[in-house]
Formats: structure tokens, sequence, C-alpha cells
């Protein structure tokens, strides 16, 4: 079991639970809901033990909401099991209600050539970087107590002018958990990713966010790394929606994974 996302394998084969913790969620306090990006890792963390191969892709499509101590049923379903990878679907549900869809290719390929054309952007590094300001943390115990974030660039959670200046309204931020003793895997990866809607307040100058629609994920290499850069673009925001993308650096430059999404964006006074 996952030290950050508790899924269990149960008697039904490819069928997984997770009960949803109150520490992996965000909201008002008395309309707490799963995290999207925790939805996302828990497909990931069922369908990676079922299939016995990592992720290379997924994509979630957010359906609905689950609160605080929802048990949740995870199916995992595998149309193609090939020699070097496999394409597979996980559906989240809660009783008979679907929470979460994610589809997913996964698998490994031997001997293969290693690039990376992507470039991490200089940014100072984090313990020069001041704390975020959480302004829509409602409960401690919430899912932004789970991490620290240091802004690299742009406003986040900031008034103009008290951090670092964006370029081209692209948000940067130092990111790693609060629990020294987490490595920053797929799963953590894939949570991480989810902190791209706090990119819209950025981009737009304002106290703004949104709900994710979807998040999708593509991994790349892996090393050790303490802190994760988040380097986050808000590509346009029309009729109430917004799309972005996120590239996720370790500290020595190496991409871990770049990351998408679609958001319905939410202005807060």
């Amino acid at each position: 079991m996952h030290p950050f996302i508790p899924v269990e394998p149960t008697d039904r084969p490819g069928h997984y639970r997770f009960t949803v913790p109150k520490n992996l969620c965000v909201g008002p306090p008395d309309r707490l809901f799963m995290f999207g990006g925790v939805g996302l890792a828990s497909a990931l963390s069922a369908v990676e033990h079922f299939t016995g191969r990592p992720t290379v892709w997924a994509a979630a499509q957010y359906l609905s909401y689950a609160r605080p101590g929802t048990a949740l049923d995870l199916e995992v379903i595998v149309p193609v099991a090939g020699k070097y990878n496999s394409q597979a679907r996980v559906i989240t549900r809660a009783g008979d209600q679907e929470i979460i869809t994610v589809n997913a290719a996964l698998g490994s390929r031997p001997d293969s050539p290693h690039h990376q054309w992507a470039e991490m952007p200089a940014v100072p590094p984090p313990e020069d970087c001041p704390e975020m300001t959480i302004r829509w943390q409602r409960d401690p115990d919430d899912m932004n107590s789970q991490w620290e974030r240091r802004v690299a660039a742009g406003s986040f959670g900031r008034e103009r002018g008290k951090a670092p200046p964006a370029t081209d309204d692209i948000g940067r931020l130092w990111v790693r958990p609060v629990n020294r003793d987490l490595s920053i895997d797929r799963l953590v990866l894939a949570v991480m990713a989810d902190f791209l809607p706090s990119g819209v307040g950025n981009a737009m100058g304002a106290n703004a966010g949104g709900n994710s629609l979807d998040n999708t994920i593509r991994y790349m290499n892996f090393v050790p790394t303490e802190w994760v850069l988040a380097d986050i673009r808000i590509h346009a925001v029309h009729a109430g929606f917004a799309h972005g993308r996120v590239h996720l650096f370790a500290q020595d430059g190496t991409l871990l994974a770049t990351a998408s999404q679609s958001l319905i964006v939410r202005i807060h006074s």
C-alpha cells in the first residue's frame, strides 16, 4: 500500500478499494471533496499494481465529487496487454455512481534511447523563494497542509509585486511533501500536476482558480529529488473555462512529467 495514496486490492480480481481521507480533500469545511489529483493517483496505483507495469500516460475525466470517508471501488479493465505495453482503463465508483474515469498506457521498452529537449527555466533555489500564501485553505488539516510550496515566479496567492515577476504570465512553484519520508514517484507527481489551476489567478492577476474537468499526465525520466519545480502556463481563459499545462522538473533539471488540464474558472471575492 502506498504511504500517501492508500489503495488496497480486494478479493474481486481487478477491483481495488480506497476510502477517501480528509487530509487528501479540499474545499469548504462543510463540503470537502477529494482533490482531483488524488483521484488520478489512486487509479494509477490500482492499474500499476494490476498490470505490474509503470504508467506512461494517463488521462482522468472528473465526473463527480467524493467526500471524506467515502468508500470507493476502483475497477481495472485491460483491453490490450502486449509484450511491452498495456492499454487500460480504471473506473472509480462510489456505490453505483461513477466518480472518475481514467484511461492509461503502461509499460517500458528495453534498450531505448533517452533525450530531453525541454529545459528547466532559470529560477532561484527553493530556499531563496517566498512561501506560497494559500488564500483558499479553509481547513487546517486538508490537502494543502500536506505540501510545502514556494513561489519561484508569479504571484500565487500573493498581491502582484510581492513575488518575483513571471514571464508571459507563466507561474513557477517549488513543491515538496511535508512528509520528508515520502519519495517523489508517479503517484505523487499525479497529485502535484493538479496544482495547475492555481496558475489561473497568477495569469489573470486576480484571486481566481478553478475546478478541474480533466487531468492528463505523461511521464518521462525519474531521478531522486527533494523538490519539484512546477512550471505552469495558462494558455487561455474563455467562456468560463481555462486550458493550461505544467512541466514538472527535478532540481537537477530532469523533466519528470508534463501534464495538461481544462478547468472551470472560479473568481473569488
